[in-house]
């Protein structure tokens, strides 16, 4: 599939949010949902109606990856939630069979959309560097001297840090090909914690090749896998990032859309992506469940504002949420009423 499905979406001027788990917590069941494809799958289209938009979104549930690789080492989905090696796993073990529940619910939910609806069926997967900091104890002190130079045969933690990167971009792959044989047409990689604070802007304008070792080239092999089977690329980031960050996002992995956190200001950042990749986002959803800290009117106000801006540079966008947005035991309606203003405000 081509970009320009994006590209329509956004000289539509759409509107969108990542929001199915606030539909997913309308049902009375909704833990016993994760764990069943046609049922998560009716939730994701029931989703899309919802917010009124052709693309079928999944739950960001970015444990996903890792439980299906901590499965090769023997652990179940609960373990591998709380599970971080202290120092890299002894062995280089790759998740092969069958995947574990929740995710094999996921992928039988893409099929289900695909077969059942008119809607663009989307993947979700976590981007390999971000599953690499969720599987060591501590990813940012070996990251450093990765980055000062120490290489992985002087620093058991620079080996540890390579070993999990590939282990991560292997567990990725097996996802991502997964979804595709499922019916996705569009998936989302998540790089979260591509940023500043593992990654040094310091430490990188030293060695910049750096960035490209462990976030870029694995995200290129991830994309080109996409490309072979005519799949687009839509790259999350809502972490904290530099200029320069958001540039090589934007220009070397180049996705179909790329989607950033609100500390981000996108009209700026307009100026650092190409024309043919659409921005997304990108209203602080995560402050939506708080009346004190975002108000209606300030919701209003900055949907308004973040519209009009977008909209003076010309480059295309759809303006959405920042992040994924979850339910709030308590603030659902207030949340949703939010999320309502963001997608009909200022429309005529």
């Amino acid at each position: 599939m081509a970009r320009e499905f994006f590209l329509r979406l956004a000289a539509e001027r759409h509107r969108a949010i990542v929001g199915t788990d606030l539909v997913l917590n309308q049902h009375a069941a909704a833990e016993d949902v994760r764990r069943d494809g046609a049922g998560l799958g009716r939730v994701v289209a029931e989703s899309a109606a919802r917010w009124k938009t052709p693309l079928a979104i999944p739950l960001m549930d970015l444990r996903l990856e890792k439980a299906d690789l901590l499965a090769a080492y023997g652990m179940d989905e609960e373990e591998a939630d709380r599970f971080h090696f202290e120092a890299g796993p002894a062995e280089a073990v790759y998740p092969e069979g069958a995947f574990p529940e929740r995710q094999r619910a996921q992928i039988e939910a893409i099929s289900w959309v695909a077969t059942n609806t008119d809607l663009l069926p989307m993947g979700m997967v976590i981007g390999p560097f971000s599953l690499m900091t969720k599987l060591l104890a501590d990813p940012i002190t070996p990251l450093a001297l990765a980055l000062s130079g120490v290489a992985a045969e002087d620093d058991a933690g620079v080996a540890a840090v390579e070993r999990c990167c590939r282990l991560s971009e292997a567990a990725v792959l097996r996802s991502v090909k997964a979804q595709i044989e499922a019916g996705a047409r569009a998936i989302i990689v998540c790089e979260p914690a591509a940023n500043v604070v593992f990654l040094s802007p310091r430490q990188l304008a030293k060695r910049p090749g750096a960035f490209a070792r462990f976030v870029l080239e694995p995200n290129l092999r991830v994309r080109s896998a996409m490309d072979a089977a005519g799949v687009d690329l839509v790259f999350h980031d809502c972490g904290h990032l530099d200029d320069s960050m958001v540039r090589a996002f934007g220009e070397v992995v180049h996705p179909a859309m790329l989607s950033l956190g609100s500390s981000r200001t996108l009209w700026q950042d307009a100026r650092l992506v190409p024309r043919d990749v659409v921005l997304f986002g990108n209203l602080p959803t995560r402050m939506f469940y708080s009346d004190a800290d975002m108000p209606r009117e300030l919701v209003a106000r900055q949907t308004r504002e973040l519209a009009a801006r977008m909209a003076d540079t010309g480059h295309p966008h759809i303006l959405g949420s920042e992040c994924d947005v979850l339910h709030v035991d308590g603030a659902s309606e207030t949340i949703i009423s939010k999320v309502d203003i963001l997608l009909c405000e200022d429309r005529a």
